[in-house]
């Protein structure tokens, strides 16, 4: 059942590529984590934490362990061609069948790539820090492939309608990106109403990147459906992972 509920992309990836987003249905976890709680940093207990983790291998028929990164909203990309990540990174990137990108979110936007030709593809963790300080650029550049041989897809994030951010949140993109004041409204006085999906298509389409999918779910009002951190605090998180068979 929880299989069945958790999201898998509709684009059209190549069939080397393979790729999931979890949510909250299926685990082991408890209270506040309650119940597939995949982060190990957010107070959950280990042992369900990892009891977790190797359900999602079984359900999945993961080649390995996923390379699970230690996200700080920044830009960082790690290349996992050679190896496993060893330091901070809220991305990475592979050419090598067998080796999984994975990030972790909670209202940040998971934002999965793969090219046309099944070679490649990425995982990037884009909160709005990260978002405005270039991360799906970096992703973009690792890839090395022409915009038009990219394809992305947009996971399970805050929603326009629930995502208040204040001016120094829309001075970030908009100094960066003028149409970007199109993917904010105003909210009360001095604050906005923030759209991340838009906000990505924008800065991807600035890339030549258009072949852009997912967007839509909202984890702050899905409550029964994902962790959201700006709504609960403390709570768990769910994975976007790709892949190639």
């Amino acid at each position: 059942m929880p299989v069945t509920d958790w999201l898998r992309p509709d684009w059209p990836a190549p069939p080397t590529v393979r790729a999931v987003a979890t949510t909250r249905a299926g685990g082991v976890s408890r209270g506040r984590y309650a119940s597939f709680n995949l982060a190990s940093h957010v107070g959950d207990e280990a042992a369900a934490v990892a009891g977790n983790r190797a359900h999602l291998r079984a359900a999945l028929d993961l080649p390995a362990e996923p390379a699970w990164l230690e996200q700080i909203h920044g830009t960082g990309v790690a290349m996992l061609d050679t190896e496993q990540p060893t330091g901070r990174a809220d991305a990475s990137a592979t050419t090598r069948p067998g080796r999984v990108c994975a990030v972790l979110s909670a209202d940040c936007l998971p934002v999965l790539f793969c090219t046309r030709t099944g070679t490649s593809v990425a995982a990037a963790h884009a909160g709005w820090r990260g978002l405005a300080a270039g991360v799906l650029e970096a992703i973009v550049a690792a890839l090395k492939s022409p915009p038009g041989d990219i394809l992305v897809w947009l996971g399970p994030a805050i929603g326009p309608a629930a995502f208040e951010v204040g001016e120094e949140v829309r001075a970030a993109f908009v100094s960066r990106q003028a149409d970007a004041a199109a993917a904010f409204r105003p909210a009360q006085a001095g604050t906005y109403r923030a759209d991340l999906y838009a906000l990505a298509r924008l800065r991807l389409a600035a890339l030549g990147v258009t072949a852009v999918y997912g967007g839509g779910w909202c984890t702050y009002t899905e409550a029964q459906r994902f962790f959201s951190y700006r709504r609960d605090g403390a709570t768990g998180r769910m994975a976007s992972l790709i892949w190639l068979a």
